[in-house]
């Protein structure tokens, strides 16, 4: 639908820029195609001088105009520059991009604290997001920051695994960087970045480059992961995943390259399935799952077809995590006389399970029935630990119950 502009085209505003044709519009604003491919906004008197009165920006950023009765306020920036509602932004194409929005969301923060920010105008010449007042309801900062860096995805900027899987193509210790330029903290472990050798005869590496392999190659020692009522489970995690990713160089010295695969046993509700999940949210690396119903199959050899194309994405995107849920399923006594086609698919999971290890993805595997799992699975070099996992007791569920009320007032 067409909009009613307050300007003709042509019209020439205070800086020289001539607008074109109104894009959008809200309450008090309008954001026009200037001549050149540029934008410029254009706001009524009053909603310039909120901003003025909040401190959002300073007398002079915007210029007074006039056309008609109508007292207005423009800004205008080049076709290198983004000027646009929060709302209708689309991803960034580079990392300087990303940052400079989230700069913006801090500068703006840093000034207003409160007023919010899902419909406000980002303006990326003055470092500034701009609230329109409307009375839309609230969304939080992290949403925003997500939903502006996955160009419409309404994942909060502090769900760092599930920002970092859908954008992939920035890699983690940058998206990182830009997460933490909007003032929010990053709790889960950036995986290290393993790059085959290169050989001395080929160019040096860019500085900027050389900074980011440094950057991320520095451990973080004080990362503890928690788990509310498992004390035991959680001091298992530290001490053979977490430690160990920690301080690669350390654990390399000493002969030990990843983490080995891990296998949690107990009966159904014990809490197995939430320690995984935690575990998962707390290293922020992207997840892969093997069930039932992702990949058991009726067709011979579709099942083993089906694994190996697990196993092979959960490589290509190492470091991660494969999660093998009911494993008793895939992974049952060859002798038990299952027929053929389990014998093959035991016999992948003996091949791919190692060489998983290798490449840096952490496998973690489930049943409800240890008893029924091949013994070649439980050897050495495949799964090297097998923990159970019981009900919780009365201490334990006392633990997590003071875990889960301590932030309520």
């Amino acid at each position: 639908m067409a909009l009613d502009a307050w300007l003709p085209i042509g019209f020439k505003l205070p800086d020289g820029a001539k607008v074109r044709a109104a894009l959008c519009e809200g309450v008090d604003w309008q954001i026009y195609e200037t001549m050149g491919g540029g934008r410029a906004l254009i706001a009524q008197d009053t909603l310039a001088q909120h901003w003025l009165d909040a401190g959002l920006i300073e007398d002079g950023t915007l210029n007074a105009a006039q056309f008609g009765d109508r007292q207005l306020r423009s800004i205008s920036c080049g076709p290198s520059q983004t000027l646009c509602p929060v709302s209708e932004g689309k991803s960034p194409d580079n990392k300087s991009e990303a940052l400079s929005f989230a700069l913006a969301l801090k500068a703006t923060r840093d000034i207003d604290a409160d007023s919010p920010l899902q419909d406000a105008l980002y303006i990326e010449k003055i470092t500034r997001l701009l609230p329109t007042y409307s009375i839309s309801s609230r969304t939080g900062d992290d949403v925003v920051l997500g939903y502006w860096l996955t160009g419409g995805t309404n994942i909060p900027a502090t769900s760092f695994r599930r920002l970092r899987q859908s954008m992939s193509w920035l890699g983690a210790g940058h998206l990182k960087d830009v997460v933490q330029a909007a003032g929010f903290e990053v709790a889960e472990i950036i995986p290290l970045a393993h790059k085959p050798a290169v050989p001395a005869e080929t160019t040096e590496a860019a500085p900027a480059e050389k900074v980011e392999q440094v950057r991320r190659a520095e451990p973080e020692p004080n990362k503890v992961f928690e788990l509310a009522g498992r004390p035991e489970l959680a001091a298992f995690f530290n001490e053979h995943i977490v430690d160990i990713i920690l301080h690669r160089d350390r654990y390399k010295a000493l002969g030990i390259e990843f983490p080995s695969a891990v296998i949690l046993h107990g009966p159904p509700g014990c809490g197995k399935t939430f320690a995984v999940d935690r575990l998962v949210d707390f290293l922020g690396w992207p997840s892969f799952q093997i069930d039932a119903s992702s990949v058991a199959s009726p067709y011979i050899h579709e099942t083993s077809k089906k694994v190996a194309q697990v196993f092979d994405k959960a490589m290509e995107n190492a470091p991660s995590v494969l999660v093998i849920d009911e494993m008793e399923a895939f992974l049952a006594d060859r002798e038990m006389g299952s027929g053929h086609h389990r014998v093959e698919e035991v016999a992948e999971f003996l091949r791919r399970i190692p060489e998983a290890v290798k490449n840096d993805v952490l496998i973690v595997a489930m049943t409800n029935r240890i008893d029924m799992i091949d013994p070649a699975i439980q050897r050495r070099g495949r799964f090297d630990h097998v923990i159970k996992v019981d009900f919780a007791s009365e201490v334990e569920v006392q633990s997590l119950l003071d875990k889960l009320l301590s932030s309520l007032p």
